[in-house]
């Protein structure tokens, strides 16, 4: 573990000793945050107008990587390593295309309270921290991330948990950031026992790419800590194999044992994991760590992220080679998270070729062709919404019914509602300048549900 090639980074880190490597509060203080230093802790050298460039991109989007994250880095090919394409600056960080976003995923927008993100119906995002031990070069929060004048205070975080509180519905907390895992353990404790004192708040989950940059700061104090407030889950953030190193696998063993289910989400990077074999590698090391691969991201549209986006047609052929070839629990879902804060798509190959009467035709990973018969009677149960009258023998108690939207209230047997119109559709403002009833009713169906 404490090999040559890493006591000589730590020595040009300034420090000598194992014990001061493996404590992650000495991997903050000496996180490299130049290019010189990033040279110097390497041992490269990059070409002078090169570094010139890199030092503007560095005026928008700052440096800031552990020790422990360099040391993965292969020196002897550095400019094709993973690790380091995902830490260090690139010129092309500059390169702002028409098409993206600085808050590609409408957070701010869909924020009814100072850190909190409502999108989904039943869950929030709850921004704790806009620090991180590491920034990923491929962040989708660029714009926030780093900025130490925005870090959110007790006070804030207060008015957070208040909106949690007033809001019954939300039943799963994310605590994300930045990373969550930079506040302190008697801070995360704080926000924990105000959470878990939320009589509907049945699960949180904590967002950190600690276990994959700073894996020392999964202590035993840390494991001890949020075994007292559980049903907790633990999302974390591997992109590729080689961040799979022993400290990583001793950090999620450690979450693992103290009963956390782990998840991980991968963002599809060019340069990086565009490859079916690497990520059919990584999903499955994962696995083997006890982590199930949760989601797989298309990149976002931020600032500065085009360099790293594939074709969406990439992912599906990574999916295509996933699907069937390995354990269904290693296989992430692949998805899209919606520009303008529509959420998380999922995107995923077709296997229905076609449907007939009573037939549906199926396709497997081989490429063989099968057919599933439909049953030649099925007696649907006419859904009226009213559970206390339904013949099923599932009684859910505290079941709480909640308007219809989207494409389930136009398959539900209680909506008359046949069609979904965007607010701004043309033609139905033309409806409605002869027809005002056409888009206004709310019981007509077809009226503007934008």
């Amino acid at each position: 573990m404490w090999n040559d090639d890493m006591k000589d980074l730590a020595l040009r880190c300034g420090s000598d000793g194992a014990k001061a490597w493996t404590d992650w509060r000495w991997q903050i203080r000496h996180s490299v945050r130049s290019i010189g230093t990033f040279e110097r802790v390497l041992d490269i050298r990059l070409e002078d107008d090169e570094r010139a460039a890199l030092e503007q991109t560095l005026k928008t989007f700052p440096l800031c990587v552990t020790p422990y994250y360099l040391s993965l880095i292969d020196r002897e090919d550095f400019r094709n390593d993973p690790v380091f394409k995902q830490s260090f600056p690139s010129v092309h960080e500059l390169d702002i295309s028409k098409d993206d976003i600085s808050d590609p995923l409408s957070e701010d927008k869909d924020s009814p309270a100072p850190g909190i993100t409502h999108r989904y119906p039943d869950r929030v995002l709850f921004h704790v921290s806009n620090l991180c031990s590491m920034y990923c070069r491929h962040c989708t929060r660029k714009r926030k991330v780093g900025d130490k004048d925005s870090v959110p205070d007790r006070a804030s975080l207060a008015e957070g948990i208040d909106y949690i509180r007033r809001t019954p519905q939300v039943r799963d907390v994310l605590l994300s950031g930045g990373d969550p895992l930079m506040l302190s353990d008697d801070h995360i404790e704080w926000l924990l026992k105000e959470l878990r004192a939320i009589p509907h708040v049945e699960i949180i989950r904590i967002g950190t790419r600690m276990p994959v940059v700073l894996p020392y700061r999964i202590t035993d104090e840390l494991t001890a800590m949020l075994k007292k407030y559980h049903p907790i889950w633990v999302n974390t953030h591997f992109n590729h194999p080689r961040e799979l190193s022993k400290s990583a696998r001793r950090a999620l063993a450690r979450l693992a044992d103290a009963g956390i289910p782990l998840g991980n989400q991968t963002v599809l990077l060019a340069g990086v994991n565009d490859c079916p074999r690497i990520m059919r590698k990584l999903v499955q090391k994962l696995v083997q760590s006890r982590v199930r691969p949760y989601y797989m991201y298309q990149c976002d549209l931020s600032e500065g992220l085009s360099h790293f986006r594939t074709p969406v047609s990439k992912g599906l052929e990574i999916m295509e080679c996933l699907i069937g070839h390995t354990s269904g629990l290693a296989v992430p879902t692949y998805v899209i998270d919606a520009p303008g804060g529509g959420g998380k798509i999922p995107v995923m190959p077709q296997y229905a070729i076609s449907w007939a009467t009573h037939k549906v035709v199926l396709r497997n990973f081989e490429g063989v062709i099968t057919s599933y018969k439909e049953p030649d009677s099925y007696e649907p149960i006419n859904c009226d919404r009213d559970c206390d009258k339904c013949q099923l023998t599932l009684k859910l108690d505290g079941a709480v019914e909640r308007p219809l939207i989207g494409i389930e209230k136009l398959l539900a047997d209680s909506d008359d509602a046949i069609t979904l119109v965007p607010a701004d559709n043309a033609r139905y403002q033309r409806r409605s300048q002869t027809d005002e009833a056409a888009t206004d009713d709310p019981e007509d169906g077809r009226g503007s549900l934008g």
